[in-house]
């Protein structure tokens, strides 16, 4: 672990791992929960940890460095089920990628509990780990000029699921009908960091089945595969809320 304090206010926390990352947000919120810690935000990402708002960020920074943090505890609050059509356009790519067939990649993918690990990329897009490393999976080599609202979609390590249509590189193996960003709920986002999510199949998985046809492709980016490490994320831009690049 490293800490670094950026400006007169906040503090950087670099760690080796994603889990150690979510495990160090979640015990973070429980201090601030239990009032010793004041600090105005606190901002997870691949592998690091921002504290915005911090006084005296070089003692938090001290005092930090020096703790043993324990495990992401088990999270009380309920699972958020999406409903899925195991559809996508991608889905015998990533099939034979992992060597499966569709219906497995489809079964594989929902007997999973995930977990929002940070979010980035647009408003209410969550990038949610769980999936074995064996199911890691490259972003496609030439990413698509609109991706349809409501994919479900692989990338790295990552699932994540597209609020809006927008350009995307992730590989898309399924659809839901779930709003993810709404203006007029609270939360508008339906996803936070910690929130615990499953994928639930609707209907079966048809490989003869059509397509409907998506976006011709744009031109290859050179977008890294791994986490980044700047704590600010834009839309369409590499960051650790961000760290497969423009989702």
């Amino acid at each position: 672990m490293r800490a670094l304090p950026v400006g007169d206010s906040a503090l950087l926390v670099e760690l080796s791992t994603g889990d150690e990352a979510q495990a160090l947000h979640a015990e973070l919120l429980r201090r601030r929960a239990e009032g010793a810690l004041i600090v105005r935000e606190i901002v997870p990402a691949a592998r690091t940890v921002l504290l915005d708002g911090l006084e005296d960020p070089v003692r938090w920074a001290s005092e930090l460095t020096a703790s043993d943090i324990p495990p992401v505890p088990p999270r009380a609050r309920e699972v958020v089920e999406l409903p899925v059509r195991y559809d996508g356009p991608d889905l015998a790519d990533v099939a034979a990628h992992w060597g499966v067939s569709e219906q497995e990649v489809a079964g594989i993918h929902a007997s999973v509990e995930f977990r929002v690990a940070f979010c980035g990329f647009a408003p209410g897009f969550g990038y949610l780990t769980g999936l074995p490393s064996r199911y890691d999976v490259p972003r496609r080599a030439t990413p698509r000029t609109a991706v349809p609202p409501g994919s479900v979609a692989l990338a790295g390590p990552y699932t994540g699921v597209y609020p809006r249509s927008s350009p995307g590189g992730w590989q898309l193996i399924g659809t839901t009908d779930t709003v993810l960003w709404d203006h007029a709920r609270v939360p508008a986002a339906l996803l936070s960091p910690g929130t615990r999510v499953r994928f639930v199949p609707v209907g079966p998985v048809d490989p003869a089945k059509p397509v409907a046809p998506l976006a011709e492709p744009v031109a290859a980016q050179p977008e890294p595969v791994s986490p980044q490490e700047q704590p600010i994320a834009h839309a369409g831009t590499v960051s650790p809320a961000n760290p497969m690049g423009t989702a």
